[in-house]
């Protein structure tokens, strides 16, 4: 029988395992519905706490909890700590050997862990799901769930197998954590996870300590004087955050070669260096980490004084999550954008190849046909020489959905006798990812805008996540706050000047479109603000920018 989050032996164990004696209102509201059995999505921001909310719970609830996680320095981070503080926690990943694997597996399938830490990849994993279906599975929990929707050029296809692995383990009660969602991510996490009345626990995203502001270039060079006249005037220790390995790499080797105390990470560098560099940054043996979106997710270093992005992401989604690291002490903290309207083209190139298409459904469909027998992975990519192995996976999971292919208990894939398909059936199954193409570009065009805009950043931020201002109309500490630029003028093509803040080319009684929302009819204009009325009866107000002619 579960607990309630005011009973007396939850509070001990908050008191004395974990040092707390008082809940946030946002952690009370999500471990109250943990306990209970309920389903639940917590959207809280960085620093807020969200590990608690499934693990003090899961020194109450009958059975195991599963914590899955994407990074293993953070599961690495979670254990040791749980350890220190006398709970059992198991991890399983591939940083351990093979003998530390087998051992894991028998305590896992042996003891009474109260949490087992894993990777997404090791949901997929039938020797794993059957060591776990050996205990009784209170809770499965996954950490960072945005990457379940948020399909960067490093995404993992493991993420989209969460909810084969919640059926084959009877599906146990499900707890998502993430800093930031959107409506259309929520719904996306709902679909994935099979869990389409999950319950969610939004905090809000405003954090007033972050102090926001863009850096316009107008040349490539310019950045990089930005960048060292930035780094000569803040205090503590940041990290700077490029969109390619290659730019990260350069910068590394600027910066070094500038006098300054820095270090690197991206996914390329050997496991044993990326780690020695990790640690340097966060035992503050070095001052700036430059480095891609690789590095950061849940890296647990609460006196990070900036971050500054030398290109920009490719949404805001993942520019609050990346700026979001900087200020977990809730000292203030800089986030700064050095903004060079080309970089959009790295977006852009990131976005060009990043969901199946109809060809390459049929072309992996064509490679299981002419197999004499189920195929591993690695067989089919060299078959299908230059598409990528998460591209490959991500087709098979369609076809498997389907009901097109399966894959046997190895992972080696065959087609399911008799079901008929042609070109029209993939289009039809590839249609899905072609409006994430468009979304995605549609937040590329917003990332832009912030970029761009001469309103207040927490406002633009805020609206895009459907969230209120929590007092007026601005923060009052952004750039844009402290120096209100009439006009801004950024370089493109031809040179497009920005309007004014008091400028709206709508005009009450226009229909227009909002993406996300659909179309609707202007209500009321009041200087750059636009009051939109839906036809689900709701008014909405937007900045301008946001809004385009139906």
């Amino acid at each position: 029988m579960s607990a309630s989050v005011n009973s007396a032996a939850v509070r001990r164990s908050l008191r004395e395992t974990f040092g707390i004696t008082r809940l946030h209102e946002g952690q009370q509201q999500v471990i109250e519905r943990v306990l209970a059995g309920d389903d639940t999505l917590a959207i809280m921001p960085t620093g807020a706490g969200k590990s608690l909310c499934y693990q003090l719970p899961a020194l109450h609830l009958e059975g195991t909890t599963v914590v899955v996680s994407p990074l293993i320095s953070l599961m690495k981070d979670q254990a040791d700590k749980l350890a220190k503080a006398g709970v059992t926690a198991l991890q399983l990943n591939s940083a351990l050997s093979r003998r530390e694997q087998d051992e894991a597996m028998q305590r896992i399938a042996g003891s009474d862990a109260a949490i087992v830490f894993a990777t997404p990849e090791r949901l997929t994993d039938t020797d794993f799901i059957d060591a776990l279906k050996k205990r009784r599975i209170a809770l499965l929990v996954v950490d960072e769930a945005h990457c379940i929707s948020q399909w960067g050029h490093d995404f993992r296809p493991a993420f989209l197998e969460i909810a084969q692995a919640l059926k084959r383990l009877g599906e146990p009660p499900l707890l998502a954590l993430t800093a930031t969602a959107i409506a259309e991510v929520v719904q996306d996490i709902r679909e994935q996870l099979g869990r389409p009345r999950m319950h969610v626990v939004n905090t809000g995203i405003y954090r007033p300590n972050l102090r926001f502001e863009v850096a316009q270039a107008t040349r490539e060079d310019q950045k990089m004087e930005l960048l060292l006249d930035a780094l000569r005037k803040a205090s503590g220790c940041g990290i700077v955050y490029t969109a390619t390995v290659k730019a990260c790499e350069e910068v590394h080797e600027r910066l070094r070669a500038a006098g300054e105390s820095v270090t690197c990470y991206h996914g390329r560098l050997p496991a044993a260096e990326r780690r020695a560099n990790q640690d340097r940054f966060m035992n503050g043996d070095t001052r700036v980490m430059v480095a891609t979106n690789a590095f950061g997710m849940g890296i647990d270093k609460s006196d990070v004084r900036f971050v500054i992005h030398y290109q920009m992401p490719g949404n805001l989604e993942s520019y609050y999550q990346e700026a979001g690291r900087a200020g977990r002490d809730g000292g203030p903290a800089d986030c700064a954008l050095l903004f060079f309207r080309k970089d959009k083209q790295v977006q852009q190139f990131f976005l060009a190849k990043r969901y199946p298409s109809a060809d390459d459904l049929q072309a992996v469909h064509a490679v299981l046909t002419a197999a004499a027998q189920p195929l591993a992975l690695e067989a089919i990519a060299q078959t299908l020489n230059g598409v990528t192995r998460n591209r490959i996976l991500v087709t098979l999971k369609l076809l498997r959905d389907a009901g097109i292919a399966s894959a046997n208990r190895v992972h080696a894939w065959s087609l399911k006798p008799g079901v008929p398909v042609d070109i029209e059936r993939f289009r039809e199954l590839a249609s899905a990812y072609e409006d994430k193409g468009e979304r995605d570009q549609e937040a590329l065009e917003r990332m832009v805008f912030y970029a761009q805009t001469g309103f207040c950043r927490w406002r633009v931020l805020l609206e895009y996540f459907d969230e209120p201002m929590p007092q007026g109309d601005r923060c009052g500490h952004c750039d844009n706050c402290l120096r209100p630029p009439p006009e801004r003028v950024v370089e493109d093509d031809a040179q497009i000047a920005v309007p004014p803040i008091s400028a709206s080319p709508f005009k009450t009684g226009d229909e227009v479109r909002v993406a996300r929302y659909g179309s609707g009819r202007v209500q009321q204009v009041a200087g750059g603000e636009v009051t939109v009325l839906f036809p689900d009866g709701v008014a909405r107000a937007f900045v301008a920018e946001y809004l385009r002619t139906a």
